[in-house]
């Protein structure tokens, strides 16, 4: 197959698999405009009746938080397990590890008895500390991945001008990788945003602390049939994740493709 046959043959895959991915979302975007017609009103109404103004307020509070912390977190520990070399360091790696295999489900009941025994549930506190944990499972592998594939000449250059190592992760290291950081930056943003399992073991009791997945599933059990207010509510609570992604897509495909995740 000659090279434009090949890339006619690539791009008409591609655009099959597009066309089923953006399928059901031309569906949702129909019902909450209620189209052929094209009427706004569901969003002001679900909106005004799903309080999604106070669910994105928490939602934006929980997942900034836990993506800085995570964020910074897991740059230093991968630091320090893929440039640098100290007894113990396999050992904790795999720690690291187990955090990624371990389901929420598994972990979430025992989780929640602990937070209550702190006194920490129905708080922001309680949302934010496991999903900290998680994240950094996850950070860590990634940044780890990143730091073992810098060259050590860069390393050994860092050094032999006196930089600490502390000042060759922020100063040297953080600026080349910001592809592979701001990867990890929309993958963390997207799976907190989206946790529901979490928001609704912890946050039993106090609606004023829903996150918005978590109200928007509320507001779905008192409007069932009316699919046009459900449509736009799904909307309201996808929007901040898509404008995220465009506005960082570029950053995110040079991440995957920069090598983040290998060996």
């Amino acid at each position: 197959m000659n090279p434009r046959r090949e890339r006619l043959v690539n791009h008409a895959i591609l655009a099959v698999f597009a066309v089923i991915a953006v399928f059901p979302m031309i569906g949702i975007v129909a019902q909450a405009l209620r189209l052929p017609g094209l009427d706004f009103s569901s969003f002001g109404t679900a909106w005004r009746d799903g309080h999604f103004a106070t669910y994105l307020r928490n939602s934006l509070i929980v997942t900034t938080i836990t993506v800085v912390v995570a964020a910074v977190l897991s740059i230093m520990a991968g630091y320090a397990l893929g440039a640098m070399r100290f007894r113990g360091a396999s050992a904790l790696f795999l720690l690291f590890l187990a955090g990624l295999t371990i389901p929420t489900e598994a972990v979430v009941v025992p989780l929640y008895f602990d937070l209550r025994s702190m006194g920490l549930d129905n708080t922001y506190a309680g949302l934010i500390l496991p999903q900290v944990a998680m994240s950094v499972a996850f950070g860590t592998f990634w940044m780890r991945a990143f730091f073992r594939s810098v060259p050590p000449s860069l390393l050994e250059a860092a050094r032999i001008d006196g930089a600490s190592s502390w000042t060759t992760l922020w100063r040297v290291l953080v600026p080349i990788g910001r592809p592979a950081i701001l990867t990890m930056l929309l993958l963390t943003t997207m799976w907190t945003w989206n946790e529901f399992l979490l928001p609704l073991v912890i946050i039993n009791s106090d609606e004023a602390l829903r996150t918005a997945p978590l109200g928007l599933s509320f507001f779905q059990g008192t409007h069932k049939t009316d699919y046009s207010l459900l449509m736009a509510g799904a909307l309201i609570i996808a929007a901040p994740v898509v404008i995220v992604y465009v506005f960082l897509q570029r950053q995110f495909i040079a991440g995957m493709l920069s090598g983040a995740i290998k060996e």
